[in-house]
């Protein structure tokens, strides 16, 4: 029976699918964050290997985040979003039984292929269904819900991964991603978009696939394979040269992957460099802190989730609050508060990171950290989307979406350079053993001063963010 899209219930309709589908996507990023020192070790995973368990979903999610944006426009949001919820659960059952690393790297790049649809349509379903009175208040529990979802992520990891086995990492997703595909079939089926039907941009997804790779390819590996190695140079010649290329592309396409004339109006532009910011800024603090109590506290994967709950707990928090504040005043304001927050815990993190730290102070950076971030969230993306087409609505989210999951690849293979910069090579991937870790007391200075030095990378640029945040100009400009 199809669902009546002019029932005022609708969009609380579409607001619980799409729930659904951001609670476990999300979910599956926090739990790996824990669960990686297992997944690592049981696949004799080194310093290297260890890196790409997570750099390689991320990777593949950030670059078909923005090429299923441009398809969403193209062939239909409901499509798609049930395609790749489907893709996702069937993907988690199969990572599971993967053999051994390769194949459960390639697995996590399909798996990648199938939230990334699920996370582009997401905003624009939520959009099309919402009156504008009321987008803010559905984007804010959109966001409250991915917040459940950090907030479980860390001790459900933790919990399968020092109980049930690394597998259900994965496999918890299954009976989740069956029921939320049923769901989305029976619910969306009369919020079929119309479409643009316009040429697909295939010169553009390849030249920043390859681009991106390779950033990402060099972050990771030079601090283990060194500077001068051939591979890390042409990661970096990769994006030097293929970037500028991309770009000219993409500002003369008549149907861009990524259109570059939305940068050409301040509001927008600014709105879109604060959300990389702030991604860049927040993503890898659960991670880095995460490792940090295994490795230097020898806490369980389970009690390190615990640990890391106040980012969280600080966006649960502020969620609804954020979705309310952005109604009434404009997104400069609140999004500027909420990176100065975050900007505040990061700061005391730097300050309390080392062998001796209070964790109550480190709780208190971590919750300002997650309600800074909760803070900026809902009014930046609110300001974006409601002055778009609604016929280009997956491609300016897909855009957003992928300047935020870019922020935290970026973010990811950055922080664990520089954790590992400082230490000899073979204690290297003694930052992913764990709770098993063993450090010499003499080199333990040396991995405490690679986290504060990685917070500090993560303050930098939310103090940028802040800035690009401030100068966006008034609502009345956009």
């Amino acid at each position: 029976m199809a669902v009546n899209t002019t029932s005022t219930r609708y969009p609380w309709l579409v607001l619980s699918v799409t729930s659904l589908g951001v609670l476990l996507t999300l979910l599956n990023v926090g739990t790996l964050n824990v669960a990686l020192p297992v997944v690592a070790k049981h696949f004799n995973a080194n310093a290297e290997t260890a890196n790409w368990i997570l750099l390689s979903y991320m990777l593949f999610n950030t670059v078909f985040i923005l090429i299923f944006g441009r398809l969403a426009d193209m062939f239909g949001r409901r499509r798609l979003y049930i395609i790749g919820l489907s893709i996702f659960t069937v993907v988690s059952l199969l990572i599971g039984l993967a053999p051994n690393i390769w194949v459960l790297l390639v697995l996590r790049a399909i798996q990648a292929a199938g939230g990334a649809i699920v996370i582009t349509n997401t905003t624009p379903l939520l959009t099309d269904a919402f009156p504008e009175k009321t987008l803010s208040k559905g984007l804010g529990i959109n966001v409250l819900i991915a917040s459940l979802a950090q907030l479980a992520g860390p001790v459900v990891g933790g919990f399968f991964a020092s109980t049930l086995g690394w597998q259900w990492v994965f496999w918890f997703n299954v009976p989740f991603g069956i029921l939320g595909v049923i769901w989305a079939a029976t619910t969306l089926r009369g919020m079929e978009s119309k479409g643009t039907r316009e040429p697909f941009d295939v010169s553009g997804n390849i030249l920043v696939f390859f681009a991106l790779g390779g950033v990402i390819l060099a972050l990771s590996e030079g601090s283990t394979l060194g500077w001068s190695s051939p591979i890390v140079l042409l990661g970096l010649a990769a994006f030097v040269i293929l970037t500028p290329i991309f770009m000219r592309i993409e500002w003369t396409s008549k149907s861009p992957l990524m259109d570059l004339h939305l940068f050409g109006q301040r509001r927008y532009a600014m709105a879109y460099v604060a959300a990389f910011l702030n991604s860049f800024a927040r993503s890898a603090v659960v991670l880095l802190m995460a490792l940090y109590y295994q490795t230097i506290n020898h806490d369980t994967p389970f009690t390190a989730g615990l640990a890391v709950l106040p980012v969280t707990l600080g966006m649960l928090i502020l969620s609804p609050v954020a979705g309310s504040l952005a109604s009434r005043y404009d997104a400069r304001v609140i999004s500027s508060l909420g990176l100065a927050l975050s900007g505040v815990g990061v700061a005391i993190l730097i300050v309390v990171v080392g062998p001796y730290g209070l964790f109550v102070w480190a709780a208190i950076g971590m919750f300002l950290v997650g309600a800074g971030s909760a803070l900026f969230l809902t009014p930046n993306t609110a300001s974006i989307m409601t002055t778009i087409d609604p016929a280009h609505r997956g491609t300016a989210n897909g855009l957003r979406s992928m300047l935020q999951n870019m922020g935290q690849v970026i973010s990811t293979a950055l922080s664990l350079m520089l954790v590992t910069a400082g230490l000899p090579k073979a204690l290297q991937a003694s930052v992913y053993a764990g709770n098993e870790a063993s450090l010499p007391p003499g080199d333990i200075h040396l991995l405490v001063l690679g986290f504060r030095v990685a917070l500090v990378a993560m303050l930098v640029a939310t103090v940028i963010g802040i800035l690009a945040s401030l100068v966006r100009g008034e609502k009345s400009a956009a």
